[in-house]
């Protein structure tokens, strides 16, 4: 019997058009897009369908039409019986908090709320301590140490091997991003277009904030396997789950040693709950024997 995991996307996984064929093509898309559309109270279906890409980039945007969109992919694929083998859920950043809700931590409602809350605490944060990140493809751990050490800069990302991501303020990483360039350590160094410092000290505010966002909030057990962010390994405590959710906003997003404990537990298949194939890109380079399947068309269901 296979094993399988479903995987959720982060910010920058956005795409004009995301969801609207699903919507076209299946009540219950169209039942949850119209359900989100209304507990947001803006207009997230044009935005999500018809762009402008720029609105859609926009962190409270983008963050809760990838929410939706996965939810909305995982509720088909459970529909159409695709999801028999299934034994855990993982997301990277946003991402995690959409297996927490599809896992049964917290509903599809009280999800979509922190989603926004926290996407508005992070917009915050950029606003007032402005920095930027870059993706770094090739070399090794030892030389982006050095790197991060020198300049002031943060490990944000373990994609997978040989992809790291750099975060921190402005001038610091404009000068480690030169840096890495004129190393010849790596094959390529990226800047990124983001609006800010993500999963780095700069991101503190925001931490607090959420923090406080999440106080009141009930938090049930997972009703399978949930993999974090920040630890890298399977958390089933609900205090231990709340914990790390902010934890997560500033600290390195570990998805690499994700898919490693998914791995050591017995999971062969991997699908890709959301609008492009980047988390499939993942697994490939890190997993390179593992089962990997994207859903985000509706002839992905057939």
């Amino acid at each position: 019997m296979k094993h399988t995991a479903v995987m959720f996307s982060g910010q920058g996984a956005q795409q004009v058009g995301m969801g609207s064929r699903l919507y076209a093509a299946f009540e219950s898309a169209r039942r949850r897009f119209d359900q989100a559309e209304a507990l947001v109270g803006w207009p997230l279906r044009a935005i999500a369908f018809e762009g402008p890409e720029e609105v859609l980039t926009q962190t409270l945007h983008c963050q809760v039409a990838l929410y939706v969109q996965g939810y909305i992919v995982f509720e088909l694929l459970r529909e159409r019986g695709h999801l028999d083998g299934l034994v855990g859920a993982m997301g990277l950043s946003l991402g995690e908090l959409t297996a927490l809700a599809v896992a049964g931590v917290f509903d599809f409602e009280t999800g979509l709320k922190l989603v926004a809350q926290r996407a508005g605490l992070m917009e915050s944060a950029c606003q007032a301590t402005p920095g930027t990140m870059a993706s770094l493809i090739g070399g090794n751990d030892a030389a982006i140490e050095a790197l991060c050490k020198e300049f002031g800069v943060s490990l944000s990302n373990k994609n997978c091997p040989g992809q790291r991501v750099l975060s921190g303020p402005l001038d610091a990483m404009q000068k480690a991003i030169q840096a890495a360039q004129l190393s010849g350590t790596f094959r390529r160094v990226l800047p990124l277009k983001v609006a800010g410092a993500y999963h780095s000290p700069l991101m503190a505010s925001a931490k607090s904030a959420f923090e406080a966002v999440l106080a009141p909030i009930e938090f049930k057990a997972p009703g399978f396997t949930v993999w974090s962010n920040v630890t890298g390994g399977a958390l089933s405590d609900p205090a231990a789950i709340k914990a790390a959710l902010p934890q997560q906003i500033v600290c390195t997003v570990l998805f690499e040693d994700n898919l490693l404990a998914a791995s050591q537990q017995g999971v062969t298949h991997f699908y890709e709950c959301g609008p492009s194939a980047v988390l499939s890109g993942l697994v490939r380079r890190t997993l390179p024997e593992a089962h990997v399947t994207t859903f985000c068309e509706p002839t992905d269901f057939s």
